[in-house]
């Protein structure tokens, strides 16, 4: 009969034998990179409106101001692909300015739009600038989803991966395994067409009375601005995934 000592010692070898082996077998893996890069339409268009007004006095501008903001907002509100939640207002600033010999206070305010229908973004900025804002900025084209945008993408870009994994591993005498890791990365961004500069608005508003209300039509005629193009061209979507699969 085998001694119990020597049994331990025979197992001992015979699994310092079998150890190497398994640890290569584990060891036996393909790594690769894949990078899907793909247009999409934008669906989305921001705008941002200003109201900007001087008075001799701090409330008066802020009153002002705040009429043509309401405005602006209504307008907002009543253009093509704007719903709720797509309308926010920015900071209220009041400076004292100097003009001539008489200090006046300068009140500003803003506020930036989202459309969902980004065609109508020109329809969007004029509506805007005849309602009273004093500038605009915009419109920015954007994908409205982003997150499902890339998403997408980066589903495709596994499977590229996965397939030149798997030809990786038939040109090894391999079979491909499962992944062991993976590790994405990627964005989504805007394709700025060259000389599509951000256009910038400004509004000469007519005269006005002291309570900030215009005087007959004139303010209208004078803010009034055409429907200028808008073309939400594409955004790109890129995806990169870093995979490594084991193989059997």
């Amino acid at each position: 009969m085998m001694r119990p000592v020597r049994r331990i010692i025979l197992l001992s070898l015979l699994a310092a034998l079998v150890a190497p082996a398994s640890a290569a077998a584990l060891d036996r893996t393909v790594s690769v990179t894949a990078t899907v890069e793909r247009e999409v339409p934008n669906d989305a268009a921001e705008v941002h409106f200003s109201v900007s007004k001087e008075r001799p006095g701090r409330s008066a501008a802020l009153q002002v101001v705040a009429a043509r903001l309401r405005a602006v907002i209504a307008a907002a509100k009543a253009a093509p692909g704007v719903g709720p939640g797509d309308v926010t207002t920015g900071s209220i600033t009041v400076r004292r300015v100097q003009k001539g010999e008489r200090p006046v206070y300068r009140a500003s305010e803003g506020v930036t739009v989202i459309t969902h229908s980004p065609e109508s973004a020109g329809e969007l900025v004029a509506a805007g600038v005849a309602a009273g804002a004093t500038g605009t900025r915009g419109p920015n084209f954007f994908v409205g989803d982003r997150e499902a945008a890339y998403n997408a993408a980066l589903v495709e870009a596994l499977e590229k991966a996965k397939a030149k994994a798997g030809m990786l591993a038939a040109a090894a005498g391999a079979t491909l395994g499962p992944a062991i890791s993976i590790t994405e990365g990627g964005a989504v961004t805007p394709i700025i067409e060259a000389g599509a500069e951000e256009p910038v608005t400004k509004c000469a508003a007519a005269p006005q009375s002291s309570d900030g209300v215009s005087r007959g039509r004139a303010q209208k005629s004078a803010c009034a601005a055409p429907t200028p193009p808008a073309k939400p061209g594409k955004s790109t979507v890129t995806a990169t995934v870093d995979a490594t699969f084991s193989l059997e």
